[in-house]
Parts: structure tokens; sequence; C-alpha cells
């Protein structure tokens, strides 16, 4: 068996007599075939437990999981005694220069979500405007913590992405 075949969408290597491979439960016993739920072998779910996080996803639920980490990324928390919200981007970006790479890759991973929705390249041009805006400024030590918390890169990427999305 070629690699190429192990590795093309959809197509999942089986053992030689056709049947899918052994799966093991959590005391060391293996499950019998007519047990197991049909579908794929490895499948990780959502919180609520009936969306998968991984695999395929409808429109739906790709919007619902972006909008979800973008609230996550600037808004999750607010500040005692005032109204200012923060998300882990602001917490993760205290940590100098490696917390910023890691914040701006995840938000470039959002806008690649948001290109396989299908948005026009001016907007995902707009999009990455934010997240380099948010990522260079991010680099500065305190200024750019604060500027952190106050651009919310993310969440305005996610209202530009629903705004184009309405439209159509």
């Amino acid at each position: 068996m070629s690699n190429q075949f192990i590795f093309e969408e959809g197509v999942k290597p089986r053992s030689p007599a056709g049947r899918r491979p052994p799966v093991i439960d959590q005391d060391g016993r293996e499950v019998p075939e007519a047990a197991r739920a049909p579908g794929p072998d490895f499948q990780i779910f959502g919180g609520n437990g009936d969306t998968p996080l991984l695999g395929n996803l409808t429109r739906e639920q790709r919007l619902a999981r972006l909008e979800a980490l973008a609230k996550l990324l600037d808004v999750a928390f607010v500040v005692p005694g005032t109204n200012v919200r923060y998300g882990i981007d602001g917490l993760i970006g205290l940590v100098p220069v490696v917390g910023d790479v890691i914040t701006t890759a995840i938000s470039l991973w959002m806008v690649r979500e948001a290109r396989t929705l299908g948005a026009p390249m001016h907007l995902i041009a707009r999009m990455l405007g934010n997240v380099a805006l948010d990522g260079v400024v991010g680099l500065v030590p305190i200024a750019g913590d604060a500027f952190d918390v106050m651009w919310r890169a993310n969440v305005r990427n996610m209202r530009m992405l629903r705004k184009w999305l309405d439209k159509q």
C-alpha cells in the first residue's frame, strides 16, 4: 500500500481483510466490531458533545467555531470593577515575542478558515491587515499589550466576515 493511498482525503487504511483496526477500551479489552459506532475510527467532539471539532464541518459549524475562538482570544474576561474586556490574546501576549507569535499564528489560521468559507480576496486582505497590525504593535513591550486588549483584531475580523456572509 503506497503512502499516497493512505493520505488521500476520505480514504482510511484498512487491515488486509478489509476490517477496521481493533479498538481498545479503557480497561484494555478489544471492542467488538458490532459494538462500534459506524463512521470514522477517530473523531473529536466539541463541548456540546455532538459537533465534531475536526473533520468535515458544515458552514455554520465552522462559523460558530471561529466566533467562539475570536471571543476567547479577545473578549472572554472582564477586569473586575471596570467595563474593560480582554481575552487570552492579551494574556499570552504578555510573554515577550513568543506569546505574540503564537496569538498571531492563531489569528492567521482564522483568516485561512475565512478563505476556506469563500471570503473574497479584498476581505482577506483587510483581515490580514488587522492581524498584521495586531501582531507588529503587540511586539512592543507594555504598550503593545495594552493595544492587544483594545484592538481586538479577531472580533473585528469575525464582524467583517459575518457582514459579508449576511450579504450573500
